[in-house]
């Protein structure tokens, strides 16, 4: 039997790569481009990248941070990117062992960091990520023993419908438009995975983290209520959280009201 460390390595070293791979797909998906053709290059002069300097974390760190044709600076989030991935990887399998069900968390926790990092940039959440996210870990959750089919369905109607409501009901008191559309569907892919009580964990953590955070830019960039603050990130942070340490703390807090 294969000692456990060999999981974790192995589950860094992928997670690394697919790290990789999210950096191209935070990229081009906003500019409407292929995640498959042409292959990486450098935005600035357009020089294709050998395979030998797009080795996760190492290429950077053996470039110096620059390209090797123009010399210009690579942003330091490539690297994070692809470290997020790699302790993600490792996480799964902390968490679930090396099984079917770390694979499907694994890969819907890659799909919610790409959301997160195009919301930060762009303020839009993808339809060609949310949208197929939902029916496609709909599917995956057949395969999570926890979770029935019953409770990833109630998972999808409780979270486009509950920031639908939220949306409309804001909508009707002030006439603006309070959340995006791309946050209900984003909602509905996480309840397809985590069901309706991950559902409900994840929105009132989402908007705890959210609230504070957005105090704390207010008043740095000292521009009030006139900010907008991108939720997609809040609603990642939550479904992590709650993959991870979920039930932990739903059991705490009960253990507080008792």
């Amino acid at each position: 039997m294969l000692p456990v460390y060999y999981f974790y390595l192995m589950a860094f070293i992928f997670g690394l790569c697919i790290g990789s791979f999210l950096n191209v797909c935070i990229f081009r998906i906003p500019a409407g481009k292929s995640i498959i053709r042409p292959g990486s290059m450098c935005s600035k002069c357009g020089k294709a990248i050998k395979f030998y300097d797009n080795i996760p974390i190492l290429s950077f760190l053996l470039l110096k941070g620059r390209c090797r044709f123009c010399g210009t600076s690579i942003s330091l989030r490539y690297p994070l990117i692809e470290i997020l991935g790699g302790i993600f990887g490792m996480a799964v399998v902390w968490k679930f062992g090396p099984t079917l069900s770390a694979g499907i968390y694994f890969f819907f926790i890659a799909s919610l960091l790409t959301v997160t990092f195009i919301d930060i940039d762009h303020r839009i959440i993808p339809d060609v990520i949310s949208l197929p996210g939902i029916p496609i870990f709909f599917l995956a959750s057949l395969a999570i023993p926890q979770l029935s089919y019953k409770e990833s369905l109630l998972g999808i109607l409780a979270g486009g419908g509950s920031l639908f409501a939220v949306a409309w009901i804001y909508n009707l008191l002030t006439g603006k438009d309070g959340m995006g559309g791309g946050d209900i569907k984003l909602l509905a892919m996480i309840g397809a995975l985590l069901g309706w009580q991950g559902v409900l964990f994840t929105i009132f953590t989402a908007s705890a983290a959210g609230t504070f955070i957005g105090i704390i830019i207010m008043l740095y960039t000292q521009k009030g209520m006139k900010l907008a603050v991108p939720f997609g990130p809040f609603l990642s942070f939550g479904a992590i959280v709650y993959i991870f340490f979920g039930t932990q703390i739903i059991k705490w807090y009960y253990g507080l009201l008792i």
